[in-house]
């Protein structure tokens, strides 16, 4: 049975063409004129040329008015057309009939108009000038002399919207004006050198809305409720600053960026907050001791607010405090904590494990990560292993080779490269006499690999089991206790082949078996169908058995196995008690009684096709310093 940010709101005014009259009936020729234009490059925004090919009729004197009219027809701008600030004038050379009238002017319709920003928008002018027929037409585009004046009571009545608007985002209140337009408003005081007095004015209302939240936290509150009332009050501003730079952003980009010793509106934001909230010593202390006693119940085990304290946290990063204010506390904090904690686990005689496996809030603090660790390393390694009567090193260095060697031999070792940085530390604290047996641990697993690649190239094994020894040198490994078994011939038979091999090689050597560190995969078939049985040597032993026999009581697999009496215990409780039940023990209990009985669970029902049976393992509180190998 078993064998083995926001774009200027107002873009630039669509192109307009000049619309050509419809062709009198008696006019059957056409002339195709171009039109040039000269744009001053202080102008605000490009404007697009204007082309037309208006058709021509040659016209009798009787016609000259309704010529004028023609022509006033054909160039006539919609409302949406822009051109402020700009004169426009255009002279044509009309049909010989009109000599007469040697000029004309005809003005633009459109006249004067208010814009949606409260500004005035002006129509240019043009002018024709009537001579031969086919001459071309030429459209010259100036500036103004004069730069238009805001209308009066404009910048206070303006400034007075953009307060309101502020205050309405600060109050969390909905806003009367569209941000379009609130935006331009903030674009045309710039436009007009107004900016320095803008940004005071927005710097002020800023201030005395921050300057009333401080009151708040004056009050008497549980921790608790303080951190959130702070941590509200942090991201109310933010959400608050950023709207309001999306209004001032044309402010931001032009006057403040062309002065260097202005904090942007965002960066003035935060200083405002950081003074006049956070910097509060108050309110600062409560803050701080808030935070290292949420840091602190986390490390003892108790469930906190993680999101409140990363925010928190990242607050104090961003108003630039975290270090000055923060960060000394942590670690010395960190620094009390661990020497503690390193005392209390060397008096229970522990495993000190290194600080990559603590779970604790110190992964949120990356900000504080190296100081973080260089803290936690010397307080596990460095002084309380110097410190203690080199008894403390004594006994690190034997629960440390102890799991180490467990990991190595039996592969639970999630990374070499990871074994051998933290080796790597502890030779740097504890010197190399510290190491070197550690060190030998590693290498006589890389010198087994070598063994065992020639031992399968010059020998033919028998039977069906593949065989892997380890090769421990004495004085490098943990004690082992050697305990006798009764193994199955074919076993013995490849221990003595490879006995023979080895001590072929190397004369003179002497090899101890050591069965407690040997482990076997079984294959074995169920009901359900084939399985793999990863278990150990003792285990194997107990379940072999099985091919022999139905059933069988606690006293006999002890006569046929020779195991001893806790550890076939142990052994039999993992796999007729555990969580992969591959043998039933009758009566059912936790525990194995004299008087048990047990048989092969062909029933046996497991979702993956190779199962690990762990071993119970026996509390180990005394060390003995002998020698040990494994199978």
């Amino acid at each position: 049975m078993f064998p083995i940010g926001l774009p200027s709101p107002n873009p630039p005014p669509p192109t307009q063409e000049a619309r050509p009259a419809a062709s009198d009936v008696n006019n059957d020729s056409s002339i195709t004129s171009s039109k040039k234009r000269k744009i001053n490059s202080s102008e605000r925004e490009d404007i697009d040329s204007i082309s037309s090919s208006p058709k021509t009729t040659n016209y009798s004197p009787s016609s000259c008015t309704s010529t004028s009219q023609h022509i006033q027809k054909k160039l006539r701008f919609e409302d949406s057309v822009d051109f402020i600030g700009l004169d426009v004038k255009m002279a044509e050379e009309s049909s010989a009939s009109c000599s007469s009238n040697k000029m004309k002017t005809v003005f633009l319709a459109g006249g004067v108009g208010h814009h949606a920003n409260g500004l005035t928008k002006t129509a240019g002018s043009t002018t024709f000038s009537n001579s031969k027929p086919g001459a071309a037409k030429k459209l010259v585009i100036k500036n103004f002399k004069e730069k238009p004046k805001l209308p009066e009571n404009y910048t206070h009545e303006t400034w007075q919207k953009l307060k309101e608007a502020v205050e309405a985002i600060q109050n969390s209140i909905s806003i009367k004006y569209n941000l379009e337009e609130l935006y331009q408003a903030v674009e045309n005081l710039c436009s007009h050198k107004i900016s320095a007095k803008l940004y005071k004015q927005l710097q002020v209302v800023c201030e005395d809305h921050i300057k009333a939240q401080i009151d708040q936290f004056r009050e008497y509150l549980f921790l608790t409720l303080f951190l959130k009332k702070i941590d509200k009050c942090w991201q109310d501003h933010c959400r608050q600053m950023i709207m309001i730079r999306s209004i001032f952003l044309f402010l931001d980009r032009t006057y403040v960026l062309q002065n260097s010793m202005l904090p942007s509106v965002w960066d003035m934001g935060l200083e405002l907050f950081r003074f006049y909230i956070i910097s509060d010593m108050k309110v600062q202390s409560k803050t701080i001791d808030g935070i290292l006693l949420l840091i602190e119940r986390e490390r003892s085990g108790e469930t906190v607010d993680r999101s409140l304290l990363r925010s928190l946290l990242s607050m104090l990063s961003d108003l630039q405090i975290y270090q000055d204010s923060f960060e000394q506390r942590f670690l010395e904090e960190t620094n009390r904590l661990y020497a503690a904690e390193g005392q209390r686990l060397m008096q229970e005689r522990e495993v000190i494990y290194p600080p990559g496996q603590c779970n604790t809030t110190d992964s949120l603090l990356q900000t504080s990560e190296k100081p973080l660790i260089a803290t936690v390393e010397k307080q596990l390694l460095g002084e309380h292993l110097t410190a203690t009567l080199q008894k403390g090193k004594d006994v690190f260095e034997a629960f440390y080779k102890k799991d180490l060697a467990k990991r190595l031999l039996v592969g639970k070792s999630a990374s070499v490269d990871a074994e051998k940085s933290m080796l790597s530390k502890l030779k740097h604290e504890c010197g190399a006499a510290f190491t070197s047996k550690l060190e030998g641990m590693f290498k006589d697993m890389e010198l087994s690999k070598d063994i065992m690649v020639q031992f399968k190239q010059c020998q033919n094994l028998p039977g069906n089991i593949e065989l892997t020894v380890n090769i421990l040198t004495m004085g490098y490994w943990p004690t082992y206790v050697p305990m006798e078994v009764h193994l199955l011939p074919e076993m013995v038979r490849l221990q003595e082949i490879f006995k023979t091999f080895y001590l072929g090689k190397h004369s003179g050597r002497k090899l101890q078996w050591q069965s407690t560190l040997g482990h076997c995969v079984l294959k074995a078939e169920f009901k359900e169908g084939k399985k793999e049985l990863q278990v150990s040597l003792f285990q194997t032993l107990v379940l072999l058995m099985f091919n022999e026999g139905e059933e069988f009581t606690l006293e006999e697999i002890k006569l046929a196995t020779g195991i001893e009496d806790g550890e076939l215990r142990r052994t039999l409780q993992s796999l007729a008690c555990g969580k992969a039940r591959v043998i039933h023990k009758v009566p059912k209990s936790k525990d194995v009684e004299d008087g048990d009985k047990f048989s092969c669970n062909d029933d046996f029902k497991h979702k993956l096709f190779r199962i690990k049976i762990n071993q119970i393992q026996m509390k180990e509180t005394v060390y003995s310093l002998s020698f040990s190998a494994g199978l």
